[in-house]
């Protein structure tokens, strides 16, 4: 049985959007004009999440970071970003795809270094207890109460 709230489909642009970042200072600024629309949780879905992500010119879509329990995986659909990983750089274009195995420790991120919009899918794992490690800055994350919380690497709050 279906929730009568619940779609069953979506024009995916008429999904909420989110911009900014919940990444605490200085580190929520790098990210630049980059949105989000959480497909995933339209429908109510809990095992895996799904975003459509934009990245506007200049703009990111994460500090390069590493999944402990979460596998993820990105498919571009317009525009040339640049996947940064642990191998270095790779230029990406529509139709390219990349995957990232939970509990490698290889940290990864887009970035826009054109000037026209990237739009990508991003699909991942939900797991409860998941921590993320940020190699390149003095910043972990981790699931409290079904809420992302950012400490340093020592463990002391930003």
């Amino acid at each position: 049985m279906s929730d009568a709230k619940t779609p069953v489909a979506i024009d995916a642009g008429d999904a909420p959007e989110r911009t900014g970042s919940g990444y605490p200072a200085p580190f929520g600024a790098q990210m630049g004009d980059r949105s989000r629309r959480r497909l995933g949780d339209v429908f109510g879905l809990t095992g895996f999440g799904v975003n459509l992500a934009r990245l506007g010119p200049g703009a990111r879509s994460a500090l390069r970071h590493a999944h402990r329990l979460e596998d993820e995986f990105v498919y571009i659909l317009e525009g040339t970003p640049t996947l940064l990983t642990d191998a270095g750089e790779t230029p990406l274009r529509p139709g390219m795809c990349a995957g990232f195995k939970a509990g490698t420790g290889d940290g990864h991120a887009l970035v826009n270094r054109s000037d026209a919009e990237v739009l990508y899918l991003e699909i991942g794992a939900r797991c409860a207890g998941e921590t993320v490690d940020y190699p390149d800055v003095d910043l972990k994350g981790t699931t409290l109460d079904g809420r992302w919380t950012y400490l340093h690497k020592d463990g002391t709050p930003y």
